[in-house]
């Protein structure tokens, strides 16, 4: 029994709380997953995992030795990402979630300059806002944008992105723009509902350093960046969004910003990952990266 293999196997199964997908991820038949961990139980002499036809789960013993594992296992990778190549030449799969504008937007267009570095990284991107468990999903590290609530992750402040008030050329047609903060009590504006809360986000600026909200009338709400935009260009009324969304739309006329002297606050972006292991050395130099990459280019404060 190859013991660091059972080990890896072991606490994939944990987290993944399947022997199926746990063998999948770590390309290793069904059969010889189940085997695997029968010779590690008969090995340490305890059993490590409670079987039932729906889901896997560690007994006493087993949640003990997961830990130990988890330190083992970290110790492990942490001695050869400095003793070997991988420390100057990382390579291997990375997995990220991230917001869809973000990655059509910048993520994407920017990558050939991470794989002119890299060029030994596999990066599989998946899209969404949702919170995940990056843990059970496999998912190396997320991207997010606004403020942080209380997770049980790592974050690191990647920069933070500059943002425009704006709406449609269409809409400032039938709706003069607002000269002053009082003159938005006339105006609509697209709601847009949080992913995570329900609730809807009002238009923020800044005044004499100070941050003033506003909620106006508004007669759609969504709650994609996309569709946000999209509600914009249709005449909905006001957005906020970052400025990368909206530059091509700004610079053709169709949109238009409006009150540039109350700007809203810039959006922090962070990456987070998983607080009970170090970084692999792929993961490390690609958040590297993205702080270099986008902490300057797409800062607004």
């Amino acid at each position: 029994m190859d013991r660091l293999q059972a080990m890896r196997l072991f606490t994939r199964i944990v987290e993944l709380g399947s022997f199926s997908r746990a063998a999948e991820q770590l390309g290793l038949p069904r059969a010889s997953a189940t085997q695997i961990i029968q010779q590690l139980e008969a090995h340490l002499g305890v059993r490590l995992l409670a079987r039932t036809t729906r889901q896997v789960t560690p007994t006493v013993d087993g949640t003990g030795y997961y830990r130990r594992c988890l330190r083992i296992l970290a110790d492990l990778d942490d001695a050869e990402a400095e003793f070997s190549q991988a420390a100057h030449h990382p390579q291997g799969r990375i997995r990220i979630d991230l917001p869809d504008s973000f990655c059509r937007l910048l993520l994407i267009p920017a990558l050939p300059d991470f794989y002119a570095r890299y060029p030994l990284v596999r990066i599989e991107i998946s899209v969404g806002d949702r919170q995940i468990d990056l843990i059970r999903e496999g998912v190396d590290c997320v991207l997010r944008i606004g403020e942080l609530g209380d997770l049980p992750l790592h974050a690191r402040r990647l920069g933070r992105l500059r943002q425009v008030t704006c709406a449609s050329a269409g809409y400032l047609a039938e709706h003069p723009a607002p000269a002053t903060l009082d003159e938005l009590e006339a105006h609509w504006m697209v709601d847009y509902v949080s992913a995570s809360t329900a609730k809807s986000l009002p238009l923020e600026f800044e005044v004499e350093g100070r941050i003033e909200l506003r909620s106006l009338r508004s007669r759609l709400g969504v709650n994609n960046g996309g569709a946000y935009v999209a509600a914009c260009a249709a005449g909905f009324g006001i957005v906020q969004v970052p400025d990368y969304h909206v530059r091509e739309p700004l610079a053709q006329g169709r949109f238009v910003e409006i009150l540039p002297g109350f700007p809203p606050p810039g959006l922090p972006v962070h990456a987070l990952y998983p607080a009970d292991r170090p970084l692999s050395a792929r993961v490390r130099v690609f958040i590297d990266w993205l702080a270099e990459r986008f902490g300057g280019a797409t800062a607004g404060d």
